[in-house]
């Protein structure tokens, strides 16, 4: 049912777009200005998308790696959202790494609220630069040589292909801009847009809303922008309206931010509330007090030779409003981020995950901790797999405890209930094989499609490390099918009355969540890596010592006949399932100290750090 509510949910939003599509398309046909219009905006859009994808793919792992080591203090946080959003021309962009850094614990929410000040003051970059380059000249003639080296760039190594792609986006920036302003010319030749002005504080709300849906329509503050430098360079907009407009495209990445925080992570909606709380307080105080900042406007551009260059006021009314907002919210940013800490908490993993195992209305576990904000980097990536793989291991020993009939709590204890290991199975007793398809399936199939969704360039010890990570999880899977075929025959017999066979699977049962006791308390031990390795040597010795013993026993019962063949069989198979689901989960142990790795050392310091553990935590 809610699958066919999905798919017509789908098939109806289909038909609203093609109705969207094909009413678009009509108005090209009674309108070339709005045509040109509109082809100006998709040029410099995808422009933007160029530039913002070339200039990731030239720093690789650069940009998020300074963003680590440039929030040391809210001041540095702040200079960091200037200097990196001026670069790459894109707050969304930074924010979306930001959003990626607070996720994975990287960085505090309050030097994440650092960084949208800097973003927002960054974006005042652009807008300069194309005041300056001013609207009379055209770019068209300087967008060619780009596009050029552009396409042929895309033929060389990776490296020419990053650079290639930016100087598409500077080229495909400058056409749009062109075009834009043809497509201004030709729409305001009919009728003059000054005529239809509204005065006082309704134009100045009018036109503040009209910068809010542009903004939101084309999902962009810098197109927003272009398009009112553009019109505001034709003749074809007044100083004021603006102003106005200026302030609404600010107010406008707010619903985006908003539009993309909704069903996200916890940092992602706490940063996006901040960027909301702090754009619209900025929005509307810039509104009330739109005259004495005007003035201010007309004093700086008198004062530098520009009164009268409306290209340049609207940039410096740009840069005073957004700083006027900084330096109104800077005092309060650590009050605001604990604020939004506590009106947004985190949703902590309970002690047991599975704790329904009535199966009729349970929803399927799916990944925690993968969010899409992760993808943004490499380095959040690899902290966000690491994170889903502890819950991962934490899902995988509460199934193999079900499959032994114990309760998960025994995990907690050093030595096991010898009550609970001689105690028969109830007969409702849940079956691994259904635990395994709820609760490990969803979260490994998560797992695969995140890691294989990421599109940047690794070095070799994250190449290793993802690798590693991709073994990991299947040794976990592994370890579950081997207890789903354990748990019928350790079913069966301890719920039999057969002394000696059933005294034998009390022992396996003993044997297994023994191991697996030990494996946890290796993995929580901080001890120099020598004195790790001798623990798991003696570890994987007594493995092997109660494997021989096991069998020797075996074979003395059936000599003596107190065991059958048939119930040797079994018990040697199962002794092969408990084998292997120890070597599993030994495997991943392995895996989480791997020496090959530097990259894997620096993250468990960082998760240590967070008293978090890697894998059984």
């Amino acid at each position: 049912m809610a699958d066919t509510k999905h798919q017509t949910a789908l098939r109806w939003r289909s038909h609203v777009w093609i109705f969207l599509f094909g009413l678009l398309a009509l108005s090209f046909f009674y309108s070339p200005g709005w045509l040109a219009l509109c082809a100006g905006l998709a040029l410099f859009l995808f422009g933007m998308q160029c530039l913002e994808e070339g200039l990731r793919l030239l720093t690789g792992g650069k940009l998020e790696r300074v963003l680590a080591k440039s929030t040391a203090s809210p001041f540095k946080s702040l200079l960091f959202g200037i200097i990196s959003t001026a670069l790459v021309q894109s707050s969304s962009l930074v924010s979306l790494l930001t959003i990626a850094f607070i996720s994975t614990g990287l960085i505090t929410l309050a030097a994440g609220i650092a960084i949208v000040f800097g973003a927002n003051l960054g974006t005042t970059s652009g807008i300069w630069l194309l005041a300056l380059a001013g609207q009379k000249v055209s770019l068209s003639p300087i967008a060619l040589p780009f596009l050029v080296f552009g396409v042929l760039g895309n033929f060389t190594g990776q490296r020419g292909q990053a650079v290639g792609r930016v100087a598409m986006g500077i080229a495909f920036l400058f056409l749009g801009i062109d075009q834009m302003r043809d497509g201004f010319s030709t729409l305001a030749g009919n009728f003059d847009p000054l005529q239809y002005q509204v005065s006082g504080i309704a134009g100045q709300l009018l036109y503040a809303a009209i910068g809010i849906l542009i903004t939101v329509l084309l999902q962009s503050s810098h197109a927003t922008l272009m398009l009112i430098l553009t019109a505001l360079g034709g003749g074809h907009l007044a100083i004021e309206q603006g102003f106005a407009l200026a302030i609404g495209s600010n107010v406008g990445t707010t619903i985006t931010a908003i539009i993309g925080a909704v069903g996200g992570a916890r940092a992602g909606q706490r940063l996006a509330l901040a960027h909301v709380l702090f754009n619209v307080s900025s929005g509307v105080l810039a509104l009330a007090l739109l005259a004495p900042i005007s003035a201010v406007v007309y004093w700086l551009a008198d004062d530098i030779g520009y009164r009268g260059n409306l290209l340049i006021e609207l940039a410096i009314f740009h840069s005073l409003f957004n700083a006027m907002g900084v330096a109104l919210f800077w005092p309060l940013r650590d009050r605001l981020a604990a604020f939004l800490e506590r009106r947004l908490p985190d949703q902590l993993e309970p002690a047991v995950l599975i704790t329904d195992l009535a199966h009729q209305e349970v929803q399927p576990t799916r990944a925690r901790y993968l969010d899409e904000s992760a993808l943004a980097s490499a380095d959040t990536a690899v902290r966000a797999v690491l994170h889903e793989l502890q819950h991962m291991g934490r899902l995988s020993l509460e199934v193999i405890c079900h499959a032994l009939f114990l309760p998960v709590d025994q995990l907690n204890l050093r030595h096991p209930d010898p009550a609970l290991l001689n105690a028969k199975p109830r007969l409702q007793e849940t079956e691994a094989g259904q635990l395994y398809q709820l609760h490990i399936k969803g979260v490994y199939s998560d797992l695969l499609t995140f890691m294989s969704r990421l599109d940047i360039e690794l070095d070799q010890p994250q190449r290793a490390f993802w690798l590693g990570c991709q073994r990991a999880a299947m040794e976990l899977v592994d370890a579950v099918k081997d207890a789903k075929h354990l748990q019928k025959n350790l079913g069966f017999y301890l719920r039999g009355d057969d002394a000696m066979i059933r005294q034998e699977y009390v022992e396996l049962r003993r044997h297994i969540i023994s191991m697996l006791q030990e494996i946890r308390e290796i993995s929580q031990l901080d001890v120099p890596r020598e004195a790790w390795s001798e623990r798991v040597q003696l570890f994987d010795e007594a493995a092997a010592k109660y494997d021989g013993d096991f069998r020797d026993r075996v074979f003395a019962e059936v000599r003596s006949a107190r065991l059958s063949g048939d119930q040797a069989s079994s018990l040697m198979n199962d002794l092969g399932y408990a084998g292997r689901i120890i070597q599993s989960l030994r495997n991943v142990l392995l895996l989480s100290r791997s020496p090959d790795s530097q990259f894997v050392g620096a993250l468990r310091e960082i998760l240590a750090e967070d008293k978090q553990l890697i894998f059984f935590d």
